[in-house]
């Protein structure tokens, strides 16, 4: 559970990487002082931009941090257990096989009570995951988005140098 959000952090320094290469692309400083030399390395360039490098958006859901909603809890059965049998009861000692079956019972029931407890945590830390991960995931349609813009602008900076050099 611990991965989780340290994946979301790394990811959100990729992002911010990208959004920083996509600046230096806009200002490239190389090719502008070709462009400065004059003669052959004169050429008026501007780079294209299809869309702007948006950077780090991480969606926070009602949910992200913290508990879920009640109303999501009672869904997934995880509205909050009455807490009448909080201790264990100790029943005096059996003197008949039927006080020895209720005996047996009582410890079935302080057993199915207890992994059902266990169960309904697992039940919230799937949740909270989930909500984690749909988070993680729109950040990274977003990261992908940038990535592909960057490709497209490094692409476009490629070719004008060739263009320099190849005149």
């Amino acid at each position: 559970m611990d991965s989780l959000p340290s994946g979301a952090e790394l990811l959100i320094v990729t992002i911010k990487v990208s959004q920083l290469s996509g600046k230096e692309l806009n200002n490239s400083k190389g090719e502008k002082l070709l462009g400065s030399l004059g003669g052959m390395f004169s050429m008026p360039w501007k780079p294209k931009k299809t869309q702007d490098i948006r950077g780090p958006i991480i969606t926070k859901d009602e949910n992200s941090r913290g508990k879920p909603n009640k109303e999501q809890r009672e869904k997934l059965g995880l509205a909050p257990i009455p807490k009448g049998r909080a201790t264990s009861r100790t029943p005096p000692e059996p003197t008949n096989a039927l006080q020895e079956v209720e005996v047996e019972k009582a410890k079935q029931d302080d057993a199915l009570s207890d992994l059902s407890n266990i169960l309904g945590e697992l039940k919230g830390m799937a949740v909270d995951m989930g909500t984690e991960l749909n988070s993680q995931n729109k950040a990274l349609d977003y990261l992908h988005d940038d990535v592909e813009e960057l490709n497209s602008r490094v692409k476009g900076a490629n070719q004008r140098a060739r263009r320099l050099v190849g005149k």
